[in-house]
């Protein structure tokens, strides 16, 4: 078995990674084909480019995850009868809002594709803001194949999470009211293990649940209504978790270094943000760049309020 200088996460973190990115540089690259995709009104009429275009980008992003899982991840893990794993409490479940964020991602992308490709709201809901649980279950099920890893309810539950969040919000507001993101700061804490928790910034923002914060986006409007509060403008509620150096609970060594003693802790968080598909552009290419931020969380000052009894204030929260 490889070993590996972080703790051990389930390998639906990096495909989620994988996807979400592939799914922001489309849009970014390919401003023609998805600038619609993430914020726009759909095409009058089956646009069968666009839906050719659709069906051959959902179809790679399966294949290129299952051959990942197949050819990369599990390579050096040994085959197992199928178990089951209840990871529940694991990293005080950012795993999970990291499933639900996942299938989130991929939901959206995939109903919003479809619609701008001139896909009926009904047919594209079930074939695209199906996608996060699609592509979510077979990692499941290759979990409980292997050994280290086992087939989790808890992660099924929050892929299913994702998926529905996208369909049921269409089917109530006709809309993505509220927005479902991510933001990653720097965590006082990869360092202080000798390297226990990864050290590379890119793979930090996958790899270590300590610098990962989830947030639901509302738009301020809706709450107070008040005319003059734009309508890009959200307040954002945030989670995440710190002090974690372990699945469950934290280790006192690595590799026969001492971890220093570390509280494990929630927070919650309140904050601004933007929604960036509401920012008014007549560049076709800016449109693109802005709608491909959807899934980003803005730095903003932010209020925390933590497991801990303590609130803290940040003049800018990553």
């Amino acid at each position: 078995m490889v070993k590996r200088n972080y703790p051990v996460m389930n390998p639906g973190s990096l495909i989620k990674a994988v996807i979400c990115l592939a799914g922001i540089s489309l849009c970014t690259l390919s401003p023609a084909n998805c600038q619609d995709s993430v914020g726009l009104a759909p095409s009058e009429g089956i646009n069968k480019k666009k839906l050719f275009t659709a069906i051959a980008l959902e179809s790679a992003f399966y294949a290129g995850g299952m051959s990942y899982l197949r050819f990369i991840w599990y390579k050096d893990h040994n085959r197992a009868p199928f178990h089951f794993d209840n990871d529940n409490k694991a990293y005080l479940q950012c795993d999970k809002f990291g499933h639900v964020y996942g299938a989130y991602i991929e939901s959206y992308i995939g109903y919003k594709l479809l619609r701008n490709a001139g896909v009926k709201k009904g047919p594209a809901l079930l074939y695209g803001g199906t996608l996060g649980l699609i592509l979510q279950t077979p990692i499941e099920v290759f979990d409980g194949m292997y050994d280290g890893w086992g087939f989790s309810w808890g992660d099924m539950i929050a892929n299913t999470v994702g998926t529905c969040f996208v369909i049921g919000q269409e089917l109530l507001f006709d809309d993505q009211l509220l927005k479902y993101k991510l933001s990653v700061g720097q965590s006082p804490f990869p360092l202080s293990a000798s390297g226990y928790v990864v050290e590379n910034p890119l793979a930090r923002a996958f790899l270590d649940y300590n610098s990962q914060t989830y947030w639901l986006s509302v738009p301020l409007n809706k709450i107070i209504p008040v005319s003059k509060i734009p309508s890009w403008l959200d307040l954002s509620l945030g989670y995440g978790a710190n002090g974690m150096f372990g699945k469950y609970e934290n280790e006192t060594s690595y590799n026969g270094i001492p971890i220093p003693p570390t509280e494990r802790y929630r927070q919650y968080l309140l904050s601004l943000d933007i929604d960036w598909t509401k920012i008014k552009t007549r560049s076709k290419f800016l449109k693109a760049v802005l709608n491909s931020m959807v899934f980003i969380k803005l730095p903003f000052p932010a209020i925390e309020f933590n497991s801990l009894g303590k609130i803290r204030g940040y003049w800018m929260y990553y």
